[in-house]
């Protein structure tokens, strides 16, 4: 017989001890202006925020907030990490962000949006998904 399996089913929403473990590591230098780059994709929403040289300060994404499976791409979960970001942005002294897309999920401009919604100025937002020029060779015709 064993034990009975309980399974809960959550509202697949953000884990707050995640978020919070996530503002309680900052970066011990402040900076004024940055860039938060915005990878998204069909399965997840990766943000970064990089200093004017590139290098990183800190990251986020839909999956390290707790969201599991095709949640990570929506656009509430890309929101989710913006508004994360955006708070870890203004403790570290930005005023002012430039904003660089790369991808074609859902989450691209939720991210933008509740960036924005967060006090924060943009200085550009550019896009910088690759286009392929060419691409690689196509296959054969199938012969039936």
């Amino acid at each position: 017989m064993g034990k009975k399996r309980i399974i809960k089913k959550g509202g697949g929403g953000i884990d707050q001890s995640l978020a919070a473990r996530s503002l309680t590591r900052l970066s011990k230098k402040k900076i004024a202006n940055g860039i938060l780059h915005i990878q998204s994709t069909y399965n997840n929403t990766i943000l970064s925020l990089t200093d004017e040289k590139g290098d990183v300060v800190f990251s986020s994404s839909a999956g390290a907030l707790g969201f599991k499976g095709a949640k990570k791409g929506t656009p509430f979960a890309a929101s989710k990490v913006a508004e994360l970001m955006a708070d870890k942005a203004k403790m570290i002294g930005i005023k002012e962000a430039g904003i660089m897309v790369k991808g074609v999920g859902a989450g691209r401009e939720a991210a933008i949006r509740s960036f924005a919604a967060r006090g924060i100025d943009f200085t550009f937002i550019k896009d910088v998904t690759p286009i392929p020029h060419n691409g690689p060779r196509p296959r054969k015709p199938r012969r039936v």
